[in-house]
């Protein structure tokens, strides 16, 4: 594995629309586990596509040393397969029972190749992933597919993946999607692999075990060597010395303005005395006009010689300025979701939901609680949510909302593809005017024409805004914001952003999630497991019972 490498040589590419998206792209990964960051839009599952031949680059080339194999952010499976033809490995297993049973033929030697051992790796891999369901058995690997979740569909694609044994293995978003015990499996996975590894990924855990990082922005790749927590020490270290040399420069340019204008002030003074001894004559003609064009000379040198510094300091201030990152955060005050200690905002007594899932005891939620649902896929969480906000009506129980309540799904479907930004928001606050609107959207970062942009135009990241905005703005202002798995699709630039805004809201939190750095990072004050029935579950047992 170690002659593997994946090389891109003056790489670039545009959309039959014109929009580039790289631009003579020189880049090299090497052997081990390479993380590809940057913002949504940037070019990182461009660049995976284009690497794996699923996209024809405009301009130059992509070189391959290895078998590669390219998981997409998106899987679709046929459940109707046999699971062997889901893992590829149909045909090998046909070559290999007619060996067996003694009708071999050199087709049926060649197809086997070095694969004699296929079905059993292929039934330890399942194993490794959680999939022992889907093929517990060589017979196991004749049925059907079957119905599988999202999740089982990827780590199932993964594993057929893993079966051709690649060199290269590219991985997008591999982990949307998935629960925490199928997560740290497939974290399992990624740390065992011998070859080249490419993962874009938003999950801080999956690039905590990473080798480096791959910073792509403005269609140029920074190197960092560690994994994503040496990086942020990075490009905070960078943060702070771009923001020191800004300070620099612009004091810098601020120096060059006061000697210029002293230099200006200077040249007049010797300007006014010359013509006062031109005035007087006190000197001889010949002698004034000399002196005059000498001065006028040494005025325009001196003249010159500022101007130049004031000009060199304020390229070092841009120069400055364009190294300092704009990773804007979403800076919000949001009074008016406010809520007292005391104040019972939710109650949920002796809930029996859809697909089994149940709250035999009765629930509360007091004041500004921040509490995080938690439970394997398939429990029933978004299902409890959906029941909470009105959307889905228990089997039995009762639920009772105290507080305005506002719901932000998985699908982001709360926006009108057809409004623009600000349009969606003063839809969901009739009450405010044009300016209003236009000023507390400019706090989520939609400034000018940005707020003008229709909902169906807008990227991943700016959706998840618009969407976050329309509930957070809304009047009634929500005193109970409810979120389900708010960080899947984002990347951790738009995952800061949500922090940010979310550490401003003053209402009751309740948040749906596998994401646990994220929500450890919104102040969670109760945790609540939902495995078949719903209880409070301390910080410290919930990774056990998620991954146990």
């Amino acid at each position: 594995m170690s002659t593997t490498a994946l090389t891109c040589a003056d790489l670039s590419f545009s959309w039959p629309d014109g929009t580039r998206v790289l631009n003579g792209l020189q880049l090299t990964f090497g052997p081990g586990r390479t993380g590809l960051t940057g913002d949504n839009g940037c070019g990182k599952s461009t660049l995976l596509k284009l690497a794996a031949g699923e996209l024809t680059p405009s301009s130059g080339t992509v070189q391959v040393f290895g078998e590669l194999a390219h998981l997409p952010q998106h899987v679709t499976l046929d459940t109707s397969l046999r699971v062997d033809e889901a893992l590829g490995i149909r045909e090998v297993r046909a070559a290999l029972h007619a060996i067996e049973a003694g009708h071999a033929t050199e087709d049926h030697f060649a197809t086997v190749g070095d694969d004699w051992d296929v079905e059993e790796r292929a039934l330890a891999l399942l194993g490794s992933l959680g999939l022992d369901h889907i093929g517990l058995d060589h017979i196991g690997l004749d049925r059907t597919v079957g119905e599988v979740s999202g999740g089982e569909s990827v780590l199932l694609r993964l594993t057929a993946l893993l079966l051709a044994r690649p060199g290269v293995l590219l991985l997008d978003e591999p982990t949307n999607n998935l629960d925490l015990a199928a997560r740290h499996r497939l974290y399992a996975a990624v740390e065992s692999f011998p070859g080249v590894l490419v993962v874009v990924s938003h999950d801080r855990e999956l690039l905590a075990r990473v080798d480096r990082i791959a910073e792509l922005r403005e269609g140029e790749v920074t190197w960092y060597g560690g994994n994503y927590d040496a990086y942020q020490e990075a490009v905070a270290a960078e943060r702070e010395a771009a923001g020191r040399a800004v300070r620099a420069a612009g004091n810098d340019v601020r120096r060059q303005r006061r000697e210029l204008a002293g230099a200006q002030a200077t040249l007049a003074r010797r300007r006014r005395y010359g013509q006062k001894m031109n005035d007087t004559k006190r000197e001889p003609k010949i002698v004034m006009n000399a002196r005059k064009r000498a001065a006028q000379v040494s005025a325009g040198k001196h003249r010159a010689l500022h101007e130049d510094r004031l000009a060199t300091a304020r390229q070092r201030l841009d120069a400055a300025g364009e190294a300092v990152r704009d990773d804007e955060v979403i800076r919000v005050d949001l009074p008016a979701t406010a809520l007292p200690a005391g104040r019972t905002v939710l109650t949920l007594s002796k809930l029996r939901l859809r697909h089994g899932a149940r709250a035999e005891r009765t629930f509360e939620v007091r004041g500004p609680e921040r509490i995080a649902l938690v439970g394997r896929n398939g429990a029933g969480k978004t299902t409890l949510l959906r029941t909470l906000a009105g959307q889905l009506a228990p089997l039995e129980g009762e639920v009772r909302v105290e507080v305005p309540l506002r719901f932000l799904p998985q699908r982001l479907d709360v926006l009108d593809e057809g409004l623009s930004v600000a349009g969606n928001v003063a839809r969901a606050a009739p009450g405010s005017d044009r300016n209003e609107v236009r000023a507390r959207l400019a706090r989520f970062l939609f400034r000018g024409a940005r707020a003008d942009q229709l909902a169906g135009t807008l990227s991943g990241g700016e959706r998840f805004r618009a969407a976050l905005a329309s509930l957070m703005l809304a009047e009634p202002a929500p005193q109970l914001l409810m979120l389900d798995e708010p960080t899947n699709n984002l990347d951790l630039a738009s995952v800061r952003q949500l922090t940010s805004a979310l550490a401003a809201y003053r209402g009751a939190l309740l948040v749906a999630g596998h994401d646990l750095p994220f929500l450890r990072s919104l102040g969670i004050t109760r945790w609540l497991l939902l495995d078949g029935e719903l209880r409070e579950a301390a910080p410290e047992e919930v990774e056990e019972a998620l991954t146990g």
